[in-house]
């Protein structure tokens, strides 16, 4: 099935007063996260389950100006491993795109939106939620309140017995961590299950015997390899880096992204993360947020922490993650069309000519942020493969066309 076909509009999925039967999604569904009802879940998660507001405050939105290229449309690159030509038009529908927005120099150059998703709504921002825990865990750093160098078990004696408890914080933050823990979504015995169904808010059934919170699964976790020699994606970490940051501040991470960031960059909607049954945020993968905030996220790291004069982000903390993490140790997980990439503070690393990194989640979310091109591309996406893999053939070059599109304008002008 299509983008255009399994549109949530034309599939119909909750239209109707009430819609028909056969049309409604609830939490509770089995496939209400399963293509194609993610792509009207992925707008709508306040709708199905509990959450938590991320203000931005009551102070003014800060404008973005608007000078849209038209002929980005009909930007043409060749997809990884292709040998026919695409335009960027055509990427769009290829990545079951919901919404992209495109800065250049600050200002949008290019917005599109699709699906379930408008310049109103929010989306779910998956695994791009790691990389705002892992950017207030930087600041933290940057600030002195954390101790890179830290074990956790100093900080959360909770987790001394699990596998979290002698590494260190820049280990978390990084994550090399040695975990015994499967985060491969095409397996229905993956440990990412486990763990999604401790952090499920609903009532568990009678006969559950696991984990009731992210906080109890987190301590069952136990030891698989050494810390601090391989990088390996898992989701658990950035929970674990949640954890730290709020006992460490003493707020969730949903107050302290309001605190610092969002309540003062500008931002024209609140934001919110989805919870578990205690009402902890999924610091892993549970912020929401509309397009045009996530791409002044992106602007205020491009602008080196400052915004309208004002340095809400230290300077440190951006160098940090801009210089990236090992690339022998990210060599080890495999990442077929990610050679040379590193890892650090949650963010990608692209090493590439430009300096550019980027936030990844599942479904094609991206934060992509391009300093040398000064250019910041925001996307959300309802891809029906989870795994980025399925998508960077396409994404990853087009987002390079375009830089250098941007460039060779920048030069024109």
């Amino acid at each position: 099935m299509n983008a255009e076909q399994s549109d949530p509009r034309t599939m119909g999925w909750m239209i109707g007063s009430p819609p028909p039967s056969d049309k409604i999604i609830r939490f509770s569904d089995p496939d209400y996260f399963s293509f194609p009802k993610l792509r009207w879940t992925v707008c709508h998660f306040r709708q199905l389950m509990p959450t938590v507001n991320v203000s931005r405050g009551i102070g003014a939105p800060h404008p973005l100006q608007h000078n849209i290229d038209p002929s980005i449309d009909q930007l043409t690159f060749t997809p990884l491993g292709g040998q026919e030509p695409m335009t960027w038009a055509q990427s769009l529908a290829a990545n079951y795109t919901d919404g992209i927005v495109v800065l250049h120099e600050g200002v949008v150059v290019y917005e599109y939106y699709s699906g379930c998703l408008n310049d109103l709504g929010q989306h779910g921002a998956m695994s791009v939620t790691k990389s705002i825990t892992g950017l207030l865990g930087e600041i933290l750093v940057a600030e002195g309140t954390l101790d890179p160098n830290a074990k956790v078990e100093t900080i959360l004696p909770e987790l001394k017995t699990s596998a979290f408890g002698d590494a260190t914080v820049r280990q978390v933050l990084d994550m090399t961590t040695g975990l015994r823990y499967s985060e491969d979504y095409a397996d229905p015995n993956a440990d990412v299950w486990t763990y999604s169904a401790a952090g499920n808010p609903l009532p568990k059934p009678d006969d559950y015997k696991g984990p009731r919170s992210y906080f109890e699964y987190l301590q069952t976790v136990r030891k698989e390899g050494e810390h601090g020699v391989a990088f390996g994606y898992k989701t658990i970490n950035s929970d674990a880096l949640g954890w730290i940051i709020s006992r460490v501040t003493d707020q969730s991470v949903a107050s302290l992204l309001s605190e610092r960031i969002w309540s003062k960059m500008g931002a024209e909607q609140d934001a919110y993360y989805t919870v578990d049954s205690i009402g902890t945020p999924f610091a892993g993968g549970g912020l929401n947020a509309g397009l045009r905030d996530m791409a002044r996220i992106g602007q205020l790291l491009l602008d080196d922490g400052v915004m309208n004069g004002v340095r809400l982000i230290p300077e440190a903390a951006i160098e940090s993650i801009r210089g990236g993490g090992d690339k022998a140790a990210f060599a080890k997980a495999g990442y077929a069309l990610l050679k040379g990439w590193s890892y650090r503070g949650m963010w990608w690393i692209s090493h590439n000519a430009n300096g550019a990194y980027m936030a990844r989640g599942v479904h094609g979310q991206a934060l992509y942020i391009d300093p040398a091109a000064r250019m910041v591309i925001a996307r959300f996406s309802s891809h029906p493969t989870a795994g980025n893999s399925a998508n960077d053939p396409t994404s990853l070059p087009a987002y390079e066309a375009l830089a250098k599109h941007l460039m060779r304008q920048k030069t024109v002008h």
